[in-house]
């Protein structure tokens, strides 16, 4: 028998906090609960309770009907039931390529059921402040997702299915996303304010600092208290360990983090370690970029960060440099051994030494039947890090080793120019304004939405 949760706005009524974490923890654990009858296996194979006399080999007469929804929660009349759970849990899933264990998914179900709290009461504290999102404008938010898949909304819709979620779940996310951004507008930004001595001051240490790192930063925040910290805490490593075996950290960050972040995927844009809390500061200097650490304690609760990008405090970064290039590019015969792909890179490699600049590249590929393609406007930051590297010190004319598979071929880049990096600019006030705004914003989102949990009583059955 599944718990069921009532949350009901009480005011000067306690959370009920002991209780909760108790439930939480035994469903992670897989514990039985109260109220579940002992089972014992007689003689013959069969499942003795304290009322009933079950056989061991027994037939179904009819079928369950899956379209009767058993509800998981219940907030403030708003039933959020398992199948709700499940379709949210499918996205997740989905976004890891489907390499979820059994385990894992348990845990995250407990997550997707105190995420789906979490937005039914910010959809709610909305509506009670006459904030109800136009379906007309979710509708819309939804097609822009279905194009990032490049499909229709039809399209999409049969998608999700296919995928064990739907239409709904997305869109009641994206009902919460904008109703929660549109109440921060109203109730708590126009109560920040940031000074022009204080924009100021951030410009002075922009200059001081010129020179020194800073980091595009990642987050994902999970609040806790100190009665289910370790709980919490082992949610985060489990969400490390998914996102290591190749799980989409934006993909985690906008259906669990609890900062305002969670819809653009955690994202902090650039920051420097002095802008950022001492704890995770901290940890940022010490990684790379790709990393991720965590789970770092922090007010309130925890977070992770992920590194997914770093450079120099208004210095040019070679890496924004503009390629024109050059590939030249060599297919295999399918069924090419790997002796036969390295005697014929060897070749290539050889041809290729010959290019004295990009005006012979063609008529060296026309010789050796290479396929030759100019690309124009490459970022070098958006290239392979491995290519990185080698491009950065390659002058106009020169080639790159070659490089590839058996299943790809053989290629090598031409460096036909480079437009170098332009001087970075300190951003303007507006956009420090702007970002202290955001932070500020922020912090007090949490605080709101902490107070929308503990102004609430939660019942289990």
């Amino acid at each position: 028998m599944q718990p069921v949760v009532s949350v009901f706005p009480s005011l000067g009524t306690s959370v009920r906090r002991g209780l909760r974490t108790v439930l939480l923890a035994s469903l992670i654990a897989g514990t039985a609960l109260d109220g579940v009858a002992a089972q014992t296996v007689d003689d013959d194979g069969g499942v003795q309770t304290q009322q009933l006399n079950l056989p061991g080999d027994l037939t179904i007469f009819g079928k369950s009907d899956p379209n009767v929804r058993k509800a998981t929660a219940i907030v403030n009349g708003r039933i959020i039931t398992g199948t709700d759970v499940d379709q949210r849990l499918a996205l997740i899933i989905t976004a890891n390529g489907g390499k979820v264990s059994d385990e894992e998914k348990e845990r995250l179900r407990v997550q997707v059921l105190r995420n789906l709290i979490d937005e039914t009461l910010q959809i709610q504290e909305a509506a009670a402040n006459d904030i109800k999102i136009d379906p007309a404008e979710i509708n819309q938010s939804y097609e822009r997702v279905a194009a990032n898949f490049r499909q229709s909304p039809t399209q999409f819709d049969q998608y999700l299915r296919t995928q064990g979620s739907s239409p709904a779940s997305i869109k009641r996310q994206i009902e919460g996303e904008l109703a929660w951004s549109r109440l921060l507008r109203r109730n708590i930004q126009p109560f920040v304010n940031v000074s022009e001595e204080e924009v100021k001051s951030v410009v002075d240490r922009l200059n001081a600092a010129k020179g020194s790192d800073e980091y595009r930063i990642g987050e994902i925040y999970l609040s806790a208290t100190p009665e289910n910290m370790d709980q919490i805490t082992a949610n985060a490593r489990n969400i490390i360990e998914q996102i290591k075996q190749g799980g989409s950290f934006q993909a985690y960050a906008r259906q669990f983090s609890e900062a305002s972040t969670a819809a653009v995927g955690g994202d902090l844009g650039w920051v420097r370690p002095a802008q950022l809390p001492e704890e995770l500061a901290q940890a940022a200097a010490e990684m790379q970029v790709g990393q991720i650490a965590g789970p770092i304690p922090v007010a309130g609760g925890v977070s992770l960060i992920y590194v997914m990008d770093k450079r120099k405090v208004l210095t040019a970064d070679p890496r924004d440099a503009l390629l024109s290039l050059k590939q030249l590019s060599v297919n295999f015969p399918t069924g090419t051994t790997k002796e036969q792909a390295s005697q014929k890179a060897a070749a290539f490699a050889a041809a290729i030494k010959e290019i004295k600049g990009c005006g012979q590249a063609n008529e060296v590929g026309g010789r050796i039947g290479a396929d030759v393609v100019d690309n124009d406007n490459v970022k070098l930051r958006d290239l392979p890090p491995q290519l990185q590297d080698i491009l950065l010190n390659l002058q106009v004319g020169e080639a790159t080793p070659p490089f590839g598979s058996i299943t790809d071929g053989v290629r090598v880049l031409v460096v036909c120019g480079r437009d170098q990096a332009p001087d970075a600019n300190a951003p303007s006030s507006e956009q420090i304004m702007a970002q202290m705004e955001e932070e500020r914003v922020n912090k007090r989102a949490r605080i709101y939405l902490r107070d929308l949990r503990r102004d609430a009583v939660i019942d289990y059955n």
